[in-house]
């Protein structure tokens, strides 16, 4: 219990003052002689005696103390408690020797006593902290458990954070050192966990939101960076923003035996850059393939893999390849792709240098401390720009053996087939170097790199084996699934019986398709698999991207805004992530998309009803359509379109948000009358005027003013002139016209614009 208490709650915070000399519990709350956990799970309070005179040296050396009772006796209370925290001397009837109701100060400068609360169901412990043993947690009878309560005050934690915060006596936050005023955000948060993180009242965000911004908004709601900000902002808070997740290293479950590797094994190579930088035509010339010809688009839209086998220095090597999307929307691709590599290929045309996204996997090189070759590819063209790219890269701390660092460069030409042999021998060399070892007596554990679902095999997931040897009837678990190894697959399309480290497979085997991006482990039987689910989170990232773009508020959002329901189907669950992280950088000013399905797989007949009742968008990827389903699309009109590029969803999807915009205009003042008579006529009322200036047309937007305020806006429904229609009136001639204004009076401006439509923008 003590080990959760010092681990996850290392600050506390102070009422009315903090202190940063603390180093073990930055923040405390000071209420009402009590001493209390601002997120506590076991522990409720611990009443502390002060008295009002106390100094603040006397204070901050108190909470030094409990940090330095609690750090001693850890060890002491878990070793003894080990089976149950609420065991030991609980059920030893001891009288204690500090009674409940003594609670009496012992000098007006001195601190009596820390009692630590502790609730579980029915039953109250106690817990002396200073005077009393550290390993003595008493169980208080229920004759006086109410008196208990009410004597140490078991608080309402939540409620005492938001009292002392709104407090007008509260600490201001520059009060607090720089260090406290930043916090790092890496997606969008909603408003709960935004008041955690910023330790706010999701009540008064919400009051701010509501007062300031005239946004109503629930706890539940999520909030884009943009508005994250702005509320860090006013709050005297830093936001750090990072693009970059972190990179998940390979816990192995206790139970699993690790033995030291001692087998040398092949290279992963992850290729790596910007769309349309020659990647495919790269490896195109290394395997003596056409790939490049069967990418839809032109552009690589899924993560594959590739085998190559090399003599270098008389002895073969084995290369395993990754080929990566360039296009900005698969950044997820990317990086599971330089989460598992060993060596990344950072491609860059010669004709183009430096892009977005080589930027992106600059910054993979340097936050995960990978190896990297740069290939400077497209080096048939007429371009002097090697020099360029190589400063370039330096000022990003790439430096080239010429410039004084270790970073190989190779320049190739893939469709000349330059310099292909002097790349792949120094890959061999590189890889040589790192001395890459695995130990194939281990059960498999590695990374699922990509995984969907087959309407014949069911799920499928493709994994790269980074650690043992995964066999035939294996039990795998990723995540909270688990199930048994049924058919392996190769690279080559070849069903085998087993495979070793370095090897990137196809398995079956998963009861439902598991998490790209996950690590998995081989477990020796399927009781200790059961039992490893059940201690994971069963929440998935679609769910969560789906979550934050369905409820995504920003400063912009107009009240009451148009929704675009979609229904998206993909073929795989990395390209699913790939399109609802690029709808997400779509701004939902104007138009709130509202995703009511996404999935990967075939259109069902689920996906149709659900369209039917919501009056949605379909909208598929690589996915095929069954005749039946077809059927039922064309009998029920349902909007639905397939795609095999994605940014040619993009579009689509975008242009239906577009549609949904009003139009908007420029008005251009053409010229202005002014009324001379009202007329009652059977069909309305008409306006006698004269033509000052410019024209007067048929169809006009105008503007009817009376002491210098406009009383109304709208178009001409009609124009005549000596009672015939007319399509235009110049100046300076007299004319009658009618609208949807029915209050007209004599002298009355009226201003004549014609009406030029603007782009619609989100």
């Amino acid at each position: 219990m003590f080990n959760t208490f010092c681990k996850d709650y290392a600050y506390f915070q102070f009422k009315f003052k903090i202190f940063s000399t603390i180093s073990a519990l930055t923040n405390l709350i000071y209420y009402d002689d009590v001493l209390i956990l601002t997120k506590p799970k076991l522990v409720s309070s611990i009443n502390i005696h002060l008295s009002n005179s106390t100094s603040e040296t006397k204070i901050n050396n108190f909470a030094k103390e409990v940090v330095n009772s609690i750090s001693d006796n850890t060890s002491k209370f878990d070793k003894k408690n080990k089976s149950n925290p609420y065991e030991g001397d609980i059920n030893k009837s001891k009288k204690p020797k500090n009674k409940l109701n003594k609670n009496k100060r012992k000098n007006s400068d001195d601190i009596d006593n820390v009692k630590l609360l502790v609730n579980d169901g029915d039953d109250v412990f106690v817990q002396d902290l200073l005077t009393g043993p550290a390993n003595k947690l008493r169980k208080i009878n229920s004759k006086n458990k109410k008196r208990a309560k009410s004597k140490l005050g078991v608080l309402d934690h939540n409620k005492l954070l938001k009292d002392s915060i709104k407090s007008e006596k509260n600490l201001s936050l520059s009060d607090l050192d720089d260090s406290n005023k930043r916090f790092l955000l890496s997606q969008s948060l909603s408003i709960k966990e935004l008041s955690t993180q910023i330790s706010v009242p999701e009540a008064e965000i919400i009051t701010y939101l509501f007062l300031d911004k005239g946004i109503s908004v629930t706890i539940n709601d999520v909030l884009d960076i943009s508005m994250v900000r702005d509320i860090a902002r006013n709050y005297g808070l830093d936001l750090i923003e990072s693009s970059l997740a972190q990179e998940e290293s390979i816990h192995k479950p206790q139970l699993l035996k690790s033995f030291p590797a001692n087998i040398k094994r092949s290279p992963l190579l992850t290729i790596l850059g910007h769309v349309d930088h020659g990647k495919t035509t790269l490896l195109d010339a290394i395997l003596n393939t056409n790939l490049v010809s069967k990418e839809s688009g032109g552009i690589t839209q899924s993560i594959s893999s590739y085998e190559v086998l090399y003599n270098y220095d008389s002895q073969d090597y084995n290369l395993i390849f990754l080929d990566t999307p360039g296009h900005e929307s698969f950044k997820q691709m990317r990086l599971r792709g330089a989460k598992i590599t060993d060596i990344v290929l950072l491609v860059i045309a010669i004709d183009d240098g430096l892009k977005p996204q080589t930027v992106e996997v600059i910054n993979y090189i340097k936050e995960m401390s990978l190896s990297c070759i740069v290939v400077i590819t497209k080096c048939d063209k007429l371009s002097n720009s090697t020099q360029r790219i190589k400063q370039d890269l330096a000022s990003y701390s790439l430096l080239c053996e010429e410039l004084g660092g270790d970073v190989p460069f190779v320049e190739v030409s893939a469709l000349a087939n330059k310099n292909i042999d002097i790349l792949l021998s120094m890959i061999c060399k590189l890889s040589d170097s790192k001395k890459l070892l695995a130990n194939t007596q281990e059960l498999a554990s590695g990374t699922i790199i990509e995984s969907y679902l087959d309407k014949k095999q069911g799920p499928v997931a493709n994994i790269v084996i980074q650690n043992g040897t995964l066999n035939l009837g294996n039990i795998i678990v990723s995540d909270n699934l688990y199930g048994k190894v049924k058919s392996i697959t190769n690279m080559s399309k070849v069903k085998i019986e087993y495979s070793g480290p370095s090897s990137i497979v196809q398995v079956l085997g998963f009861t439902t398709v598991p998490q790209a991006g996950s690590i998995f482990f081989v477990l020796p039987n399927e009781k200790d698999a059961k039992n490893y689910c059940l201690q994971q989170s069963s929440v998935k990232q679609i769910d969560i991207a789906l979550k934050s773009l369905n409820t995504r508020i920003s400063l912009n959002t107009l009240p009451n805004v148009k929704q675009l329901r979609l229904i998206i189907k993909t073929d795989t669950q990395g390209t699913l992530e790939a399109i609802l992280d690029l709808l997400g950088n779509i701004s939902q000013s104007k138009v709130q998309i509202n995703i009511l399905s996404a999935s990967f797989g075939n259109i069902s007949s689920t996906d149709v009803e659900l369209a039917l009742a919501t009056n949605s968008v379909i909208v598929a990827f690589k996915v095929n359509i069954l005749p039946q389903i077809d059927s039922l699309l064309k009998k029920y009109k349902i909007n639905f379109k397939v795609f095999d590029v994605i940014y040619n969803l993009f579009e689509y999807i975008r242009n239906l948000m577009l549609d949904l915009i009003e139009p908007e205009y420029d008005k251009i003042l053409i010229g202005n009358a002014t009324v001379q008579m009202v007329f009652n006529m059977n069909k309305g009322y008409v306006a006698g005027c004269i033509v000052n200036e410019g024209r007067l047309n048929k169809d006009s937007y105008i503007h009817v003013l009376r002491n210098d305020l406009i009383v109304y806006e709208g178009f001409i429904t009609s124009l005549k002139q000596a009672k015939n229609d007319v399509e235009e009136v110049l100046a300076i001639n007299e004319c009658g016209l009618m609208s949807d204004f029915k209050l007209w009076k004599d002298s009355d401006i009226i201003k004549v614009y014609k009406l030029l439509p603007k782009d619609k923008t989100l």
